[in-house]
């Protein structure tokens, strides 16, 4: 993106254990910026405890207080290299398009390897990918009738060293940590043409392509998506439109139940509506709920006067906050199939360590995954990200049974939500 200076990015540690790290961003301001922050905050596996944002349409200024997750072990310096990344520098925000100063693509490799099956294994290699600050972009995981698994890993490198012998020897010994001496077969390449291959998805049914995708599912909810009874106030967010306080901006007044990553779900669809962000105050945790105050404005710089704009802009924030990940049981032919759906932003990522909490469910529950793999579904309006999981039966859990269904379907969201 240009020079940036160190001084763009700063990071106070707590002075205590327990206590929130401060993360400052002041860099000049581009369309998305706080979304790209929160999104990098939630892929190092942090909780945005409050914030504040503000710009005055060239320069932006950012502090969110953090945390980590459980007992996420975070490199604060990695962190800070990828933050200053999506900081735009002065130079490009002032004299250049910032979308023309993007760099190429980051490369994608290809982790291929084959080891015995045992339970949490796949969560376990995936934690080893996070740590190593890997991206998960695909995955083919395969069970064959001698017990042993192949893995199919596409990942690119958040550090851009895995061309690197350091960070290839990095990498095995890491994995080797964990896989042991059941590995017996591990290879490192560059992907070819089979990534194209392995990022289409098989098709989906149509009932599961009803609940999934359903656009009433705040009015609606089928047995699949349904929640327990714990989980029945997630129903309950307000967004309110005021145009009263300010000659120039329109105030977004949010208030929904926490969750892990509620910030980024709201800044993200702000982002694909072209919406700019000129204050903005996130709230502590307050018995389970947080606030927002946000000053916004349209592409244009005006505020949003027209009553149909305003409705569409409150519902797609309910639906992006109260359901920004789908989640489904069903038959697959003989065999019980999980499916997580999250959506993909305008720019093309998907949402961070979906793939990671999902297995992480399903460790915690003892269900090994006969097969996985992620995978990209358009509907007429956007783009998803689709993740499956062939499930195997244990004694404990019948997948049969409608009871056992939803216990998987309510611990996976637990996982994926942070409750």
């Amino acid at each position: 993106m240009g020079l940036q200076s160190d001084d763009d990015v700063l990071i106070e540690k707590g002075k205590n254990p327990g206590d929130p790290h401060v993360v400052t961003v002041n860099c000049p301001d581009k369309t998305g910026l706080a979304c790209d922050i929160c999104r990098i905050i939630l892929d190092f596996g942090l909780y945005i405890t409050k914030g504040d944002v503000s710009t005055d349409g060239k320069w932006c200024y950012i502090v969110f207080w953090v945390v980590p997750h459980s007992r996420t072990v975070i490199i604060w310096s990695n962190l800070k290299k990828r933050l200053l990344f999506v900081c735009p520098s002065g130079i490009v925000s002032f004299y250049l398009n910032p979308q023309a100063a993007q760099s190429a693509s980051s490369p994608v490799y290809l982790l291929k390897f084959f080891c015995l099956d045992r339970k949490g294994l796949l969560h376990d290699v995936t934690q080893v990918l996070c740590e190593l600050e890997f991206t998960i972009q695909s995955v083919k995981v395969m069970t064959n009738p001698d017990g042993r698994i192949l893995d199919l890993f596409f990942v690119t490198d958040n550090l851009e060293l895995l061309h690197t012998k350091n960070r290839q020897d990095k990498t095995w010994e890491q994995l080797h940590a964990v896989l042991g001496e059941s590995c017996t077969s591990c290879e490192l390449q560059l992907a070819g043409p089979e990534y194209q291959h392995h990022q289409s998805m098989p098709s989906l049914s149509p009932a599961i392509t009803e609940e999934l995708f359903n656009c009433d599912i705040l009015d609606k909810e089928s047995h699949s998506q349904a929640l327990s009874p714990a989980l029945k106030r997630v129903r309950n967010a307000s967004v309110v439109v005021d145009n009263s306080l300010s000659p120039a901006h329109t105030l977004l007044q949010i208030s929904c139940i926490d969750h892990k990553g509620l910030l980024y779900d709201i800044m993200r669809t702000l982002k694909d509506c072209n919406i700019q962000i000129a204050y903005g105050r996130f709230s502590p945790n307050k018995s389970g709920y947080r606030e927002l105050d946000l000053f916004i404005q349209q592409k244009d710089g005006k505020k949003i006067v027209d009553p149909e704009k305003q409705s569409a802009l409150c519902f797609r924030l309910k639906i992006e906050m109260l359901h920004p990940l789908r989640v489904v049981v069903a038959n697959r032919g003989p065999d019980t199939e999980l499916v997580v759906a999250d959506p993909v932003e305008l720019s093309g990522r998907g949402r961070p360590r979906v793939f990671y909490d999902v297995t992480l469910a399903l460790k915690s529950l003892g269900i090994c995954i006969f097969l996985a793999e992620i995978g990209r579904y358009s509907t007429l309006d956007r783009e998803w990200e689709v993740y499956r999981f062939l499930l195997e039966e244990n004694c404990k859990f019948q997948l049969s049974n409608m009871v056992a269904k939803n216990q998987i379907v309510d611990r996976v969201r637990r996982t994926l939500m942070g409750w």
